[in-house]
């Protein structure tokens, strides 16, 4: 990790077009470290990530103002017509949108502004309708409330990627998606997915106070900017692995899937299942590979 203060440049694409007219230079500086975390430098959070709310601190009964995560309610419509409703952190919305058509696996084509402009709303254009049932999402589960056992599962062909990485490189990737989550260090509320290249390098990070947001967001991008499938590169997320992360990694084809945490079973099944690698408790230079490890290089 290099000790002088570093700028990122973020520009967001969806459907083939500019999302936003203006890039994002932020210098990183120097933040103490919180759970657990060494001492790293982040960006400073996007404003409409994070809000300052007054807060009594005890003991002693101080009142001061606490930086907390933002949670609002996004409409996505397809065609025209409402099909989900989930609860996300604002910002990099047509991204969300269309990694959550495509992982649900209702080929988008793009995603914008509705023609009346609602607030709170996107929407996609997509080749197909999803099948009836109810599409709310909450941040905490992305596949609450759906109509059937049988609709939680996407159809994915299984990764057909020759993709190998060095363990000591996968070791640090967690290292590295904490020094880009801004909104984490402000408000340590929120989930991050990052993209990485084979060489480490981070090629997208997004936050988001829902897992699954934060990975159909990164997804959005990849779609946006032409890299699907994922098949030589690798996602890192900053908590556990669920079976729908999973599903979505498999969706987009990636061959790679790291986590700061644990796994549960049916994420390990269905990545034997789709061929994916999947790695757990990346922490302090170890970690556990639960499928596919062949392509860890230890």
């Amino acid at each position: 990790m290099r000790s002088d203060a570093r700028e990122i440049e973020q520009r967001s694409y969806v459907g083939g077009r500019k999302l936003q007219a203006r890039c994002d230079l932020v210098a990183r500086r120097l933040q103490p470290g919180i759970h657990g975390w060494q001492a790293i430098r982040v960006s400073k959070a996007p404003p409409y990530s994070a809000r300052n709310l007054d807060v009594v601190r005890l003991p002693g009964a101080r009142a001061e103002r606490d930086t907390v995560a933002v949670e609002e309610p996004l409409e996505i419509r397809i065609n025209g017509e409402p099909v989900a409703v989930t609860m996300r952190t604002p910002g990099h919305d047509e991204e969300l949108a269309l990694g959550f058509c495509l992982t649900e696996g209702l080929a988008p084509r793009a995603a914008g502004f509705t023609p009346d402009l609602a607030a709170n709303t996107v929407e996609v254009e997509a080749d197909r309708a999803p099948a009836p049932r109810n599409f709310y999402t909450s941040s905490s589960c992305g596949v609450c409330g759906k109509g059937a056992l049988d609709a939680v599962a996407v159809e994915a062909t299984r990764v057909d990627s020759k993709l190998r990485v060095g363990a000591q490189l996968v070791s640090r990737l967690p290292d590295r998606l904490r020094t880009a989550q801004a909104a984490f260090e402000a408000t340590g509320g929120l989930h991050a997915t990052g993209l990485f290249a084979p060489g480490g390098e981070l090629l997208c990070v997004r936050e988001d106070v829902g897992r699954h947001n934060a990975m159909d967001k990164v997804i959005g991008w990849a779609f946006g900017t032409g890299r699907l499938p994922l098949s030589e590169a690798i996602l890192c997320v900053s908590g556990r692995l669920s079976f729908e992360l999973v599903q979505k990694a498999a969706v987009a084809g990636c061959p790679v899937v790291v986590a700061v945490g644990a796994p549960s079973t049916l994420a390990v099944e269905l990545a034997a299942d789709r061929g994916l690698t999947l790695c757990g408790f990346v922490r302090n230079g170890r970690m556990n590979v639960y499928t596919e490890p062949w392509r860890i290089d230890a």
